[in-house]
């Protein structure tokens, strides 16, 4: 059998071990009054600590990485058996070196052989115990270093797909906001996550109307962007110039219903501008009442009907409201009424009213920009749910 040794600094090192052992005994039987010899002392426990070492190192093959209690096992089988021809070499040793007794060698091996078995086993097994935990701790380490790994590339991969689905979010929104004469129309969309449950849109019918629409789909993250994708696209399908707003949602409702998981339903306001009678046409599906500033006086377009996906035969219904120059409209969704301030109270209608009325001259988009950052100072910036904003301005 070929005996491997250790690095210089490890052996080094085991050597203090051995004389740090060897000085604990013959302490202890000098504590016993036992007459003590150091040299004997000294010469079992580094030829007891280095032949076994190096012995059972070079065994490994048969004892170590078997799974539990086998590893065990094979281990007292391998010990046992390197135990009797390391004592009796580190016995004759001691009996050439230090001379412990005038008594035949023989007859030294036959009656000394109790204390050093029994000091190198518990020794030897204190040792491989220490081995085995180790080894187990560093498997365990590196398995939760891989799951970290794995984690973090899950997580990476995740916060990429939902990069993705925030810019094709981004890309269903206006790029621009068409417009109407002697009416300015400004939106702002900001999401509590990645990925939004709200939406805003506004596209032309025909020469001189606009059809604008907010919502808000019940839910956050990737399941209300989904629901929000698909409700976009079924307004966008469904809209014609020739509709009122009624009955648009009436269309979209049906189609909601028919594929909305339960518990799943949209709020949303759908209004049509003719710029030629200055007449806003609405229906309103459950969603925040809008905010009118119209004479230095906000109102609210407090009529509407129940939301969309959840009554397939609820018959919506238009309403009117002029708007005349200097009127300012705001749409909004309830993230931006419940940000909650310092003081866990809300916005509130009553400051989006208030906001609205000390800066009824300025513009839609100094109007949406100035709303949005006053909300944001309010709940210093951690909004609790998406947050739209469309400004319509009337010159």
């Amino acid at each position: 059998m070929r005996i491997t040794l250790p690095s210089p600094a490890n052996l080094l090192r085991e050597q203090a071990i051995y004389i740090s052992l060897s000085a604990i005994a013959a302490g202890i039987f000098w504590a016993m009054g036992q007459q003590v010899n150091p040299l004997i002392f000294l010469v079992y426990s580094l030829s007891l600590g280095n032949l076994t070492a190096r012995i059972m190192e070079n065994m490994y093959p048969f004892y170590w990485g078997r799974r539990f209690p086998y590893d065990w096992l094979a281990f007292a089988a391998t010990l046992g058996v390197v135990l009797v021809p390391v004592y009796v070499i580190s016995a004759t040793l001691v009996y050439w070196i230090a001379r412990p007794t005038d008594q035949p060698l023989r007859h030294y091996l036959l009656t000394g052989w109790k204390f050093p078995i029994l000091i190198t086993a518990v020794f030897s097994i204190g040792i491989f115990l220490y081995e085995a935990t180790k080894k187990r701790l560093e498997e365990r380490n590196q398995e939760l270093q891989q799951s970290l790994a794995q984690g973090t590339a899950q997580i990476e991969q995740q916060e990429e797909e939902l990069r993705r689905a925030r810019e094709i979010q981004q890309a269903l929104l206006p790029k621009e906001i068409p417009q109407l004469p002697g009416f300015e129309v400004a939106a702002a969309w900001r999401p509590a996550r990645a990925v939004s449950g709200d939406y805003f849109d506004v596209f032309p019918l025909g020469d001189h109307k606009l059809c604008i629409c907010i919502a808000d789909v019940v839910g956050k993250g990737v399941s209300a962007a989904l629901l929000m994708a698909h409700a976009q696209a079924a307004v966008r399908a469904l809209a014609s110039e020739s509709d009122s707003p009624a009955t648009l949602c009436d269309r979209v409702n049906r189609l909601l219903c028919e594929n909305l998981a339960a518990g799943k339903f949209v709020t949303f306001f759908c209004g049509i501008l003719d710029s030629e009678t200055r007449v806003l046409q609405y229906c309103n599906a459950g969603h925040p009442y809008p905010i009118m500033v119209s004479n230095g006086q906000s109102n609210t377009l407090d009529h509407g009907g129940a939301v969309l996906g959840v009554f397939p035969s609820w018959r919506y219904e238009d309403e009117a409201v002029r708007l005349y120059s200097e009127d300012r409209l705001l749409l909004f969704t309830d993230g931006i009424t419940e940000a909650e301030g310092a003081d866990a109270q809300e916005f509130g209608d009553e400051n989006i009213a208030a906001f609205a009325q000390s800066n009824r001259k300025k513009t839609a988009k100094e109007l949406t920009d100035g709303l949005l950052d006053r909300v944001s100072s309010f709940c210093g910036g951690s909004f609790r749910d998406d947050a739209t904003l469309v400004v319509v301005a009337a010159s």
